[in-house]
């Protein structure tokens, strides 16, 4: 069954400081909740000093980084796991069941509407990443390679998430998008988070190819 939705939160770029993925983002990060996805364009954008001289070249290397080690991460994850999920990869980690944003852009659709598509799959990324975090904390403390390497995808997206804010604000004026989060996985089963970690990994793996196929051509050098 699909999860239930629970009440839903704006995530906004403050008018002062611009750092919605270190502000609402992480607070969002321990608490994964769901709603409509809604934007909102206006005057709240700063006007100068949100973005780094070389932001989408930034950009581009993070999801090139993303994309380079789904894979593995993934490979890990359900190594430490153990079985049953080793042998029954294909039943217990298919993702059809749970809440993962739609990824409708192509190549040829706008821009914008491509920025804004990837600011909502990689905020609900990072959210994700510190369920699957503070849940293998839990039940394999001694698995450094595996939590290193979730720390370390979760510091990359942090990054691009911080900007793609700027590039929708400073190109589109957009300063608020609302994004649906899936289920938290708090007070569920060990075998239950589990599963949650390796359905969200597997559909990142899948998703996160297509993605950077779709975003960085947007992000080439003039």
């Amino acid at each position: 069954p699909s999860p239930r939705p629970g009440p839903h939160r704006d995530a906004r770029l403050s008018p002062h400081t611009g750092v919605v993925p270190f502000v609402a983002l992480l607070l969002l990060q321990r608490r994964p909740v769901a709603g409509r996805a809604l934007l909102v364009t206006g005057s709240g954008c700063p006007g100068h000093g949100l973005c780094r001289s070389n932001v989408q070249e930034q950009t581009r290397r993070q999801v090139a980084v993303l994309n380079a080690t789904a894979q593995e991460l993934f490979s890990l994850y359900l190594k430490c796991q153990g079985e049953p999920f080793s042998s029954e990869t294909d039943k217990l980690c298919n993702p059809a069941g749970i809440f993962f944003p739609a990824f409708r852009v192509n190549r040829t659709s706008e821009r914008k509407e491509v920025m804004v598509a990837m600011y909502k799959l990689f905020a609900f990324l990072n959210a994700s990443l510190g369920n699957i975090t503070r849940d293998q904390e839990e039940l394999n403390p001694m698995a450094k390679e595996l939590l290193e390497r979730l720390h370390n995808t979760t510091k990359t997206t942090r990054g691009l998430i911080s900007n793609l804010t700027c590039l929708l604000c400073k190109n589109y004026n957009i300063f608020q998008v609302d994004v649906r989060y899936g289920d938290s996985s708090k007070g569920k089963s060990a075998f239950k988070k589990k599963q949650q970690g390796c359905q969200v990994l597997r559909k990142y793996v899948q998703v996160i190819g297509q993605a950077a196929r779709v975003l960085l051509p947007h992000l080439s050098p003039s």
